[in-house]
């Protein structure tokens, strides 16, 4: 079943009060509508389903490494589910995929986010922060072989369960020397001193 998109304008939201953020209504308009706006703000509810699940040697959250120098070197699989197995012809062609997951265990979103790697809070949106308004994950992973349904991968850093909601050849056209790594460079040059 493909997503479904449903827009809405719901009315008559409060605006935040200087203790709320903007996630305090997202998460109430998710939980109590099912549409709304916050001051004429369209908020749309994509309904998606799991393609597949992640089995990962990591249980919990703390098990994933994390911070500067963290290496995601773990093993597992990508049980895809048995009606979306024809997706997978071709795949085997290449050797890094794009994981697109759900955060379904982060409880909540924060604007601000402080990570592992840096002592100075950084925008949500600069950062792998599980506590997002949309709970997604992105995870690159390079394919060690398929089994029918089963992508053998390695570089996890997803939980054991975790729900796959699609999966893409990973591409690049940018040369690594215009990549730029933002504050995260900045914190990796603070902590060699």
């Amino acid at each position: 079943m493909p997503a479904t998109v449903r827009r809405e304008t719901a009315q008559g939201l409060p605006s935040p009060t200087p203790k709320q953020s903007f996630c305090d209504n997202v998460l109430a308009v998710n939980h109590n509508t099912s549409a709304g706006t916050r001051k004429g703000l369209i908020v749309q509810m994509f309904t998606m389903q799991p393609i597949g699940f992640v089995k990962s040697p990591y249980q919990n959250r703390n098990d994933v490494p994390r911070g500067l120098g963290a290496k995601h070197d773990a093993e597992g699989v990508l049980e895809i589910l048995l009606e979306f197995e024809p997706g997978l012809m071709d795949i085997e062609g290449f050797s890094h995929l794009f994981v697109i997951w759900v955060f379904e265990r982060s409880g909540g979103c924060e604007l601000l986010a402080s990570p592992p790697s840096d002592n100075r809070q950084h925008g949500v949106f600069a950062t792998r922060s599980p506590m997002r308004p949309n709970p997604i994950g992105l995870t690159v992973v390079e394919l060690m072989r398929r089994d029918g349904p089963r992508l053998h991968v390695r570089g996890i850093d997803m939980l054991e369960g975790t729900p796959i909601l699609d999966i893409k050849p990973y591409l690049s056209s940018i040369a690594p020397e215009l990549l730029r790594r933002g504050w995260l460079a900045e914190a990796e040059a603070r902590s060699a001193k």
